[in-house]
Order: C-alpha cells, then sequence, then structure tokens
C-alpha cells in the first residue's frame, strides 16, 4: 500500500509529484487535510486489526484468497472521499484477487485505488454495457501479480440470437457478465463476475416480474456456460460464478438452474447476509471445479469463506464516530437544512452516508488451497 499522501503536510512541500490524492479539476489541491489524514490513519490501522482477525493470512505457495466485492457506483458517486479510498484499497489488499461490480465510466477513482495498492497490483475492466438498462456498469479485477496471473483469457458474455425463442422475456442480461482467466500455483480458473437484475416486486400489467426476469437471466447465463463446459480442455474447466447475485432466500428455483449443471455454492457463505442492512444474501460464489481444486476448510470441517463487516472498523455507528464527519456530511448533503439534531445526523450516516462512502455491499470472501500436490500424487499412486 502506498501511504505517502497521509504525511503531516509540512513533509510535502516538494513531494507533490509523488501524490495521489489531488483535485484535478482545482488546480491539484489536496484532497486530505492533516485532521483528516490523522482519522483515516487511526482508522486504517483499526481496519487492519480487523482484516487480521477476520480474514485468513496470506501464505506463499500454500493459498489464495479470492474477494467479490459491489462498490456501489463506483466511479459515479461525487462525494466518496480521499480517505474512504484508503479504506477500499486497504481492504482490497488483504486478498489476492477481488472481482468488483459497479465500476462506472469513469475510473478516475478507480485509477486511484490501484495507485495505493501499488505496482504490483494488476487489473483488467470490460466495457460498459451500454443502454439504460447497463446502468453505466462495467466489471473489473483487482490483482497481486505476485500471487496470480492473468492466464489470457478474457470476454464478455453475450447472448446468440438463437437461444433467444420468440416468447423470451430478454434478449441479453442488463450487465454483460465478464469472463476472465487466471492461474496460482496448481490452480488454473475462470471466474465468471455477474450483477443480476434486483427486485423483488412487480413491474406494471403484463410485464414479467423481478424474480421471472433474473431467472431468465441465470437460465440463458447457464445455458452459453454449459457449452463452455463441455468444449473446454479438462485443465479449464474450472469454473467459479460470483457477484452480486440479487437472489433472495426465496429464489430456490433460480438457484437450482445453477446447482443442476454441477457448481456449488460455497457452504461458509451460505446463509451469511452480505448487504449493509444485513437482511440479504445477494452475494455468492458458485464452483464447479475438479477433485484437485480445493477449498481450505477450518476445525470444523466448513470451508473457509465469509463476508467481512467493514462498518465495525470504519464509519462505526456509534455517536463519536458519527460526530466526527458532521462538516463532511453537511457540506456533501443536496439540503444540509434538514440535518437539525443529532438524531437525523445519526439516520442520514447509517442511510446514506456510509454506503455512499463505502458500499451498500459488504465484501465476501473464500480461501482456495494452492498447492495440491499430496493429493494428485496419492491418486496416482492409486492408480498403478
Amino acid at each position: 500500500m502506498w501511504y505517502n499522501d497521509l504525511r503531516p503536510d509540512r513533509e510535502l512541500t516538494n513531494d507533490k509529484y509523488s501524490l495521489i490524492m489531488l483535485d484535478t479539476d482545482n488546480d491539484y489541491k489536496r484532497l486530505m487535510t492533516d485532521e483528516d489524514k490523522k482519522r483515516t490513519i487511526l482508522n486504517i490501522n483499526r481496519l487492519k486489526d480487523g482484516i487480521a482477525t477476520k480474514i485468513p493470512s496470506k501464505k506463499v505457495d500454500k493459498n489464495l484468497l479470492l474477494g467479490s466485492w459491489n462498490i456501489k457506483n463506483f466511479g459515479t458517486l461525487k462525494d466518496r472521499t480521499a480517505e474512504s479510498l484508503y479504506y477500499i484499497a486497504e481492504i482490497i489488499s488483504a486478498f489476492d484477487i477481488v472481482a468488483i461490480q459497479e465500476i462506472n465510466s469513469n475510473i478516475s477513482d478507480f485509477k486511484k485505488v490501484l495507485k495505493l495498492l501499488g505496482s504490483d497490483w494488476k487489473h483488467t475492466l470490460s466495457d460498459v454495457t451500454e443502454g439504460n438498462s447497463g446502468n453505466d456498469e462495467r466489471f473489473g479485477f483487482i490483482y497481486d501479480s505476485r500471487r496470480v496471473i492473468h492466464s489470457g483469457l478474457s470476454g464478455e458474455i453475450v447472448i446468440p440470437p438463437e437461444l433467444i425463442d420468440d416468447n423470451s422475456i430478454i434478449s441479453q442480461l442488463k450487465r454483460t457478465p465478464s469472463f476472465t482467466g487466471f492461474e496460482s500455483g496448481w490452480k488454473k480458473f475462470s471466474i465468471i463476475s455477474v450483477h443480476l437484475h434486483p427486485g423483488d416486486g412487480s413491474n406494471g400489467v403484463g410485464e414479467p416480474n423481478d424474480q421471472e426476469i433474473r431467472k431468465e437471466e441465470v437460465r440463458l447465463l447457464m445455458e452459453i456456460l454449459k457449452e463452455k463446459l463441455d468444449k473446454s480442455a479438462y485443465e479449464d474447466r474450472n469454473m467459479i460464478i460470483l457477484g452480486d447475485t440479487n437472489l433472495y432466500e426465496d429464489d430456490n428455483d433460480i438457484v437450482k438452474l445453477i446447482t443442476d449443471e454441477g457448481f456449488v455454492e460455497s457452504d461458509g457463505l451460505i446463509g451469511k447476509f452480505t448487504n449493509t442492512s444485513l437482511s440479504e444474501i445477494y452475494d455468492r460464489i458458485f464452483l464447479n471445479v475438479d477433485d484437485y481444486f480445493e477449498i481450505a476448510i477450518d476445525e470444523n470441517g466448513v470451508e473457509k469463506g465469509g463476508v467481512f463487516n467493514l462498518f465495525e472498523h470504519v464509519y462505526i455507528n456509534t455517536p463519536d464516530e458519527i460526530a466526527n464527519y458532521h462538516e463532511l456530511m453537511l457540506e456533501h448533503k443536496g439540503d444540509p437544512s434538514s440535518l437539525t439534531s443529532e438524531a437525523k445526523f445519526i439516520s442520514y450516516f447509517n442511510s446514506y452516508w456510509k454506503r455512499n462512502q463505502m458500499s451498500d455491499h459488504l465484501p465476501i470472501w473464500l480461501e482456495i488451497q494452492i498447492d495440491s500436490s499430496r493429493g494428485f500424487l496419492t491418486s496416482k499412486f492409486n492408480q498403478f
């Protein structure tokens, strides 16, 4: 991580060329005051403690930490502070590869995060899905090139016309999924990052409801992936679907479309809430992998994976913490005159401010075992 911007201003008089957090639209004015820096340093250390407690450490030649995170309107939200970009980068750095949903056409914040991570971190980006339904969104992967490499496989999943019949309620997925390959140690795999149709309601008389649209998106996606699995060479068949699925607890028939094609949901994530309100299981990871693609397990035999609740460590819902952001909330709110009491500050902080600073989704993760040599050699020995 690159923490140079967090030095006191008096140390940076002649080092402007090396800074990241500058306002390029305002004569490259610094985006952080010394008070901002002090708060950010304290919170980064608290975030580091939380990461060390909740997420496994990286072990050379032993494991790979895979993450997925819908970062709300990443590029569109103009009131996201430099402080928050530090927290986003710090969380990403805890993993080896992170699939990110909701990156917008403006990637200036995305580039700042990459610079904070340092030169060993690489990325891929899909194009923005055009049209209103695409919501100005694209998919990205950020990965530590010391631990994982891009295999060269990269593309988007587009539904061919022959799969669309006369009664189809959609012709494409609203956000075109990204299909990208990676390698790490013994493992070679591809990841399909998705952001499925949201909602759990109706759309007017004669129109398909949200669940029906989402189900059709998944059906068409699985038709494509089934063909890819059938045609791929054996070593290329390890496939992972992840991202913001927008699946609700009663969307079992949609989940079955995925599992019927041999994908298994990571049991370390099953039933865990992934939105900021801790009410929905939107973000999921499904795997269709060979016997040597092993997920690390804990002492109870459960796969190691989980949801990192970042709001236990930054933007904490306490009066003292919220008070730190009163001035910023007043500055960024469209009508600051409505923030007239502590209760209204608390409501605004929890329902709007912290979600627009970080996200309305929490990052999810999975620990993959990289070294499968013992199992491979034992299986080959048993074949003699």
